[in-house]
C-alpha cells in the first residue's frame, strides 16, 4: 500500500509541476504530461516502477472519455452525422489502411502488413480530442469534421478485434489470449462465443435505456451527490467489466451506454461527476505513454524507429488531404485536418498487445512499432504548435480556474457575455438591474474587468456554477452563448433543476432558433434581427425616405413577422421543401401587408407616440 501511496504521488507531483511549465510555454497540457513521463520514467529518473501495469489502469481514462463521448451523441444526431462519420471516417481509415499495409508487404506477410495498417489507422482520441478542446476548435468545421473521424475510428476498434484472430500466423501456448478475462470465452464453441457477445451488448443498451433512469432517479432523491457519483462510476466500471469478460473493448461498451443515456435527464449531472475522473486519469495515462518510452531500443535502432514515425506521419497525411478532398473539404481547413489525426492512437497499444496474445505479430516487430507509435503521439502537440504558427485561428479560449461567485439576490443571470451580452448589460445596469455575469473566454474576463463589468469566468452550464450564480432565487437567465449545443444544454439544466427561473435565449439564425423553440423557453430573439431592421431604417432615410416612414415601416415588419414566425416553426418540423415553400409565400404575403397597413389606422397610437416628442408641431 506504501509503494501504492508513493507511486501515486509521484505521478501527481510530476503532473502538477509539468503540466503548469508546458502551458506557460505555449506547449499544452498533454505534451507537459507526456515530459512528465519522461522525466519520472525508467530512461529519465527512475521514479516509477512497472509502467506497463499502470498504463492498463489508467487505459480507464480512455474508457470514461469515450462515454462522455457517447453522452454528447443522442441516437438523432449520430444519425445526422452518418456521412461525416461512416463516409468521411471510413474513408480515411481504409485509405490509411491500404497506403501502410501495401509498403509493409514489402518486408512481412500480407497478414501481419494488413494488421500493421488497421493499427495505425487509429490515431489518439486522448491527445486530439483533448487540444481541440483547449484551443477552442472543437466546434468549429475542421474540429466536426475531425471528431467524426475519430469517432468512426473508436467504433472500428470492434471489428478490428473480431478480424485479428483470423489473420494468426504464428503458435501462441496456453489462454494467454484472455489472461486479462474472467474466463476464456475463445474456449467456447463460435456459435456460444457470437450469443454471449450479443446478449452482453443487449444487456448494455437495456440497462442504459430502461433501468439506469429509476435508478438515478431513487439516488437522486436522496440528494447526497457523492453516492451519485459512486452510482455514476460504478456503472462504467461495471460495463467495462462485463465488456472484458466476454472479450470485447470496454470503450465500446460505454459508448454505448454513454449513448444510450443521452437521452436521459440526468445526462449533465453524469458528465459533471465523471469528468474530473476522466481528465486525471487520461493525465496519468499520457503520463505513462511518455514514460513507455524506450530510448534504448530507440538509440539501438534510431533509423528503424525514425523511420517508421517518418512514414506512419506521412502516409496517415496523405490519406486525410486524399480524405479531406474527395468530401470537398474547403482548402482552409485541410492542413488542421489532416495534422491532428497524422499520429499514432492510445488503441494502438491495447491492439499491439492483443495481436501479440493471439499470434498475429511477434514481440520483436511489436517493440519498435509501440516505440513509433508513442513518438508520433508525443510529436502531436508539436504538430498543432506547427500549425498554430503558420495560421491564424479564430476564438480561442484560455483556461484557467472558475471563479467563486459571491452570494447576493441577484434578480437576472446573464451566460455568455460577448458582443450582444456587453450591450445587453450595459441596458439593464442602466435601468438599475444588476445582473450577475458568467463568461467562459478568460481573456474577454478580464478585459471586461477592466472597464468596470462585474463578471465572473467559469462554465455556466456546470449545474454547481449555475447554483452559486443564484439561479434557485433569480427570476431570469438570459443566455447569450454563441454555441447553440451549449445553450441547449443550458436550457435543459435549467428547466429540470429551476422549473420557475424565466428563460430568454439569443439564437444565432433561424434555425437555431427553431431548435431553442422545441425547449420550451419564455423568449427567443435572432441575434441580429433588430440591428438589420434599424440599417433598413436607416438605408430608407438615406435614399430620401421621410424618416417617420422608414420608422413605421420597421415596427410594422417587426410586428408582422413575429406574427409570422411561429407559421415558419412548425413547417420547419416537416420536410424542408415545405418550409422553404411556406418561407417564400410569408415573404410575399408580408411585402403585401405591409403596402396595405402603412397607410391604415393600425399604426395610429404609433402616430401620435411619434408627434407627442413634438408637441410644438
Amino acid at each position: 500500500m506504501d509503494f501504492f501511496l508513493i507511486q501515486l504521488f509521484i505521478f501527481l507531483t510530476a503532473a502538477a509541476i509539468a503540466v503548469p511549465v508546458a502551458k506557460k510555454l505555449g506547449l499544452g497540457s498533454v505534451l507537459g504530461y507526456l515530459l512528465a513521463g519522461i522525466i519520472i520514467g525508467p530512461f529519465g529518473f527512475s521514479l516509477i516502477g512497472d509502467v506497463e501495469d499502470i498504463m492498463h489502469f489508467t487505459e480507464f481514462g480512455v474508457v470514461m472519455m469515450l462515454f462522455l463521448v457517447g453522452l454528447e451523441l443522442k441516437p438523432s444526431i449520430l444519425w445526422q452525422m452518418k456521412t461525416p462519420i461512416f463516409g468521411m471516417g471510413g474513408s480515411q481509415v481504409v485509405l490509411t489502411t491500404l497506403l501502410i499495409s501495401g509498403l509493409a508487404l514489402f518486408f512481412i506477410p500480407w497478414q501481419q502488413a494488413l494488421a500493421i495498417g488497421l493499427i495505425v489507422a487509429l490515431s489518439s482520441t486522448a491527445i486530439v480530442l483533448q487540444t481541440l478542446k483547449e484551443k477552442g476548435l472543437l466546434n468549429t468545421p475542421q474540429g466536426k469534421s475531425i471528431f467524426s473521424v475519430l469517432l468512426f475510428q473508436d467504433l472500428a476498434v470492434i471489428p478490428m478485434l473480431a478480424i485479428f484472430p483470423l489473420l494468426a500466423t504464428l503458435d501462441i501456448l496456453g489462454s494467454s489470449a484472455q489472461e486479462s478475462a474472467f474466463f476464456d470465452i475463445h474456449a467456447l464453441p463460435g456459435y456460444l462465443q457470437l450469443i454471449i457477445t450479443l446478449m452482453a451488448i443487449a444487456f448494455v443498451l437495456i440497462v442504459g435505456k430502461y433501468a439506469s433512469r429509476p435508478i438515478f432517479r431513487a439516488i437522486a432523491k436522496t440528494g447526497v451527490r457523492e453516492i451519485f457519483v459512486g452510482t455514476a462510476l460504478a456503472l462504467v466500471v461495471g460495463i467495462s467489466l462485463l465488456m472484458t469478460l466476454v472479450g470485447l473493448s470496454p470503450a465500446l461498451g460505454t459508448f454505448l451506454a454513454g449513448v444510450v443515456l443521452a437521452e436521459s435527464e440526468y445526462r449533465h449531472e453524469l458528465e459533471s461527476d465523471i469528468e474530473p475522473f476522466k481528465g486525471l486519469l487520461l493525465g496519468v495515462f499520457f503520463i505513462t505513454i511518455g514514460a513507455n518510452l524506450n530510448f534504448t531500443l530507440i538509440g539501438e535502432n534510431i533509423l528503424l524507429i525514425g523511420g517508421l514515425v517518418f512514414a506512419l506521419i506521412s502516409f496517415k497525411w496523405i490519406a486525410l488531404i486524399l480524405t479531406s478532398i474527395m468530401f470537398k473539404m474547403p482548402k482552409k481547413e485541410r492542413a488542421l485536418f489532416a495534422i491532428a489525426l497524422a499520429q499514432g492512437g492510445e488503441f494502438a497499444f491495447v491492439l499491439f498487445q492483443f495481436s501479440k496474445s493471439n499470434g498475429v505479430l511477434p514481440n520483436d516487430l511489436i517493440e519498435p512499432l509501440i516505440s513509433a507509435v508513442a513518438i508520433s503521439m508525443f510529436l502531436a502537440p508539436l504538430l498543432f504548435m506547427a500549425y498554430d504558427k503558420f495560421a491564424k485561428t479564430e476564438d480561442r479560449e484560455d483556461t484557467k480556474e472558475q471563479d467563486e461567485i459571491e452570494p447576493d439576490s441577484h434578480k437576472v443571470i446573464i451566460a455568455g457575455f460577448g458582443r450582444l451580452g456587453i450591450d445587453l448589460g450595459r441596458f439593464l445596469i442602466s435601468a438599475g438591474i444588476r445582473p450577475v455575469i458568467i463568461d467562459y473566454n478568460a481573456g474577454h474576463v478580464d478585459t471586461l474587468r477592466k472597464f468596470g463589468f462585474e463578471v465572473y469566468y467559469g462554465d455556466i452550464t456546470r449545474p454547481d456554477l449555475l447554483e452559486s450564480a443564484g439561479a434557485s432565487e433569480a427570476e431570469l437567465l438570459i443566455i447569450t452563448i454563441k454555441d447553440i449545443e451549449k445553450s441547449k444544454r443550458l436550457i435543459e439544466l435549467a428547466k429540470k433543476h429551476y422549473p420557475n427561473l424565466k428563460i430568454a435565449v439569443n439564437a444565432y439564425d433561424r434555425i437555431s432558433s427553431y431548435e431553442i423553440m422545441d425547449l420550451g423557453v419564455n423568449a427567443v430573439r435572432l441575434e441580429t434581427f433588430g440591428s438589420a431592421i434599424n440599417l433598413g431604417e436607416d438605408a430608407l432615410k438615406l435614399i430620401g425616405y421621410d424618416p417617420y416612414e422608414a420608422y413605421k415601416m420597421g415596427r410594422l415588419f417587426k410586428k408582422k413577422d413575429g406574427e409570422i414566425l411561429p407559421f415558419l416553426y412548425e413547417s420547419s418540423k416537416k420536410d424542408f421543401q415545405n418550409y422553404i415553400f411556406t418561407y417564400q409565400k410569408h415573404n410575399e404575403d408580408l411585402e403585401k401587408l405591409i403596402k396595405i397597413d402603412i397607410n391604415s389606422d393600425e399604426l395610429e397610437e404609433l402616430d401620435k407616440a411619434w408627434t407627442a416628442k413634438n408637441p410644438e408641431k
